[in-house]
């Protein structure tokens, strides 16, 4: 196969910059020169469970699943990093056969002894190589890099700009009794720290034990063979970010407040008799008949009070949850869950008229395993994090909104964007009193009498016209026909307001109430078109996801245009884009869509309407998701 110079000039720069970081001697520098040159294929994945640390960007990657006899890992190796798992690197892979390099099993073995090292309780396992080959880094979702992480306050590492990777499987037999522990060892430096920086994510019989975090010199990790939800590493910082396999948030709303219980199944089980065929597996005919359970079950558990009194709930969804870091997503359609990982999701709403003083939630569900159930009360402020034990029962949330306002859908009037004058009122009535104190004036200098008198009256008016002409000014709206056509700056100011009022419209749950405030903003028969397409795709949204919130509105361009048959009628065709959030189980999905419409607006009985919308371009901008990050004490 022919190379080209360009590659080949940059391969054997390559070599020499490498040669430069680390001691190499001429052979293991063809070998660095063939891996480079042998990695000619790409491999995609997607990985959940990714930690906001970034250590799913390390330059070095290892899967870790724990089986019943065997432990699996799925290395990465950097291409950089080559020199430090020298031992893994096929033969196959150099030009010529090196002398004297030890065979595969021996290298194998010592790679296992002293480069990536698991314990198992006191016994060094032994590995076995399953798999080596050349490839391309997979891929990765890792939307925060390059950003400042919002829980560290430290920027988030994007992934190596070279995606050359040597991947390797290995399989470390138990050989013997399951163990209660294993201990991950990697290659470890001069100065007793890891020598290459590796992210490591680990799965317990196809239970994730922690997301995406950086591998330190010893990591132990207490193995709970009967329930694998429950194997725990020993240090802090590679604690599995769920907190709990019982959860409990609240969500206050100007109008509404959720209570969501988001549960593994196994642990319900504990309470409930799910009836299934099997211990292992949800079967797809089985998901109706426990998501039925389960909401039935809790319904009617863990009371709510708003305010001190007792509210009905309103069971407003039950679905299995595909929960990952970055976000949460219902499973519309059944299909096999494994009963150690699926988790279900229940939300109970009460609606309320503002938002309340206090809601307490009287949490009932504890177990022999379940001693603390981690709680998160969410509010326009933030989120809250908490824990309910059996010593304390109560989950709480106190209003401490000092400066909040909800939100207000108000009718705009038609003054507001018409040209007005503003009259002196004091000057005007003094003007006015000139003329009777005239007419006295005139009438006794016929007369022949004195007016000393009244000109000093006159002399007054005159001088409290001027002195008052910058006080006491109303402001009168000139008539529809000497309206000025509207700026720009004005058709997107009424725009932006009136958008804004129709979003919020939807903001509401009775059925009444969203078609009044809709009809504060919109007028005939588009009113009702509007209303009717949006209980539709609200009905959607009920079925398999959530009802987003608008809470922005941006509007990107706006060319007003007058209707020639209406006095103040006007055509935009504008460009705006809406983006919306939503918060379930601890997250707040984003979604961001951009429109682009010719808009009629009016005047109905005094007030802008849109009567008139065709609808011309709409598309989806992709957000970032905002993880959640528990907010600290302080002023709110």
């Amino acid at each position: 196969m022919l190379i080209p110079a360009f590659i080949l000039r940059n391969c054997c720069e390559f070599t020499r910059s490498c040669g430069r970081i680390f001691p190499m001697n001429s052979l293991f520098k063809r070998f660095l020169l063939v891996v480079f040159l042998s990695i000619a294929f790409p491999l995609s994945a997607t990985a959940d469970w990714i930690n906001l640390s970034g250590a799913e960007n390390a330059p070095n990657i290892a899967e870790i699943n724990i089986e019943d006899d065997h432990v699996l890992v799925k290395l990465e190796v950097y291409v950089q990093d080559l020199i430090t798992f020298e031992e893994l690197v096929p033969g196959d892979l150099f030009p010529e056969p090196i002398p004297g390099r030890p065979a595969e099993r021996i290298r194998t073995r010592t790679f296992s002894e002293k480069v990536f090292q698991i314990i198992a309780d006191d016994r060094k396992l032994s590995a076995r190589l399953v798999r080596v080959e050349p490839r391309m880094r997979a891929e990765r979702f890792s939307p925060f890099a390059g950003m400042t992480n919002p829980a560290t306050g430290r920027p988030v590492p994007g992934p190596p700009e070279d995606r050359r990777v040597l991947y390797a499987e290995l399989v470390y037999p138990f050989e013997g009794t399951r163990p209660d522990k294993l201990t991950f060892i990697p290659p470890i430096g001069d100065r007793g720290m890891p020598a290459v920086s590796i992210g490591f994510v680990v799965f317990h019989q196809d239970v994730p034990v922690i997301d995406f975090r950086f591998l330190p010199d010893s990591a132990v990790l207490d193995l709970n063979w009967d329930d694998p939800w429950y194997s725990v590493f020993q240090t802090k910082a590679l604690k599995r970010w769920q907190r709990g396999s019982v959860m409990s948030f609240l969500y206050i709303e100007p109008n509404e407040v959720r209570h969501e219980v988001l549960a593994r199944v196994r642990d319900l089980q504990t309470w409930i008799d799910l009836d299934l065929r099997g211990d292992e597996y949800i079967e797809p005919d089985e998901f109706e008949k426990v998501r039925e359970k389960v909401g039935d079950f809790l319904l009617d558990r863990n009371p709510v009070r708003i305010d001190g009194r007792p509210v009905k709930p309103i069971l407003d969804r039950v679905a299995f949850v595909d929960w990952t870091v970055f976000g949460s997503r219902f499973l519309v359609s059944p299909e096999r869950l494994a009963v150690n990982t699926s988790m279900i999701g229940v939300i109970l709403t009460y609606l309320t008229d503002e938002i309340p003083g206090e809601v307490t939630v009287d949490w009932e569900l504890f177990s022999d395993r379940i001693r603390q159930v981690p709680t998160s009360a969410v509010d326009p402020a933030g989120p809250f994090p908490s824990n309910v034990t059996p010593e304390d029962t109560i989950f709480r949330w106190t209003n401490y909104l000092k400066t909040y306002t909800p939100p207000q859908v108000v009718q705009i009037d038609v003054s507001q964007y018409l040209r007005s004058w503003k009259i002196p009122i004091g000057t005007v009535l003094c003007l006015m009193g000139l003329i009777p104190v005239g007419w006295q004036i005139r009438s006794r200098n016929k007369a022949s009498r004195s007016v000393t008198s009244l000109l000093g009256v006159a002399a007054l008016l005159v001088a409290g016209s001027l002195l008052l002409y910058p006080h006491l000014r109303m402001a009168v709206s000139a008539p529809a026909a000497m309206a000025p056509p509207m700026t720009v700056e004005q058709s997107r100011e009424l725009l932006h307001d009136i958008l804004k009022n129709v979003y919020r419209a939807f903001d509401f749950r009775e059925e009444e109430d969203v078609y009044d405030k809709l009809a504060m903003s919109v007028s005939g028969d588009l009113l009702e078109e509007i209303y009717l397409k949006n209980r539709q795709s609200f009905a959607v949204a009920r079925a398999g996801g959530a009802q987003a919130r608008v809470r922005e509105i941006q509007i990107l361009d706006v060319q007003p245009r007058k209707v020639e048959d209406r006095r103040l009628g006007y055509i935009f065709r504008a460009q705006w884009t809406a983006m919306g959030t939503v918060g379930h189980w601890g997250h707040i999905h984003t979604r961001k869509n951009q429109y682009k419409a010719d808009i009629t607006i009016e005047p109905v009985a005094g007030f802008w309407k849109i009567t008139g919308l065709e609808l011309l371009e709409e598309k989806r901008i992709d957000q970032v998701p905002v993880p959640p990050v528990a907010s600290k004490t302080g002023n709110r």
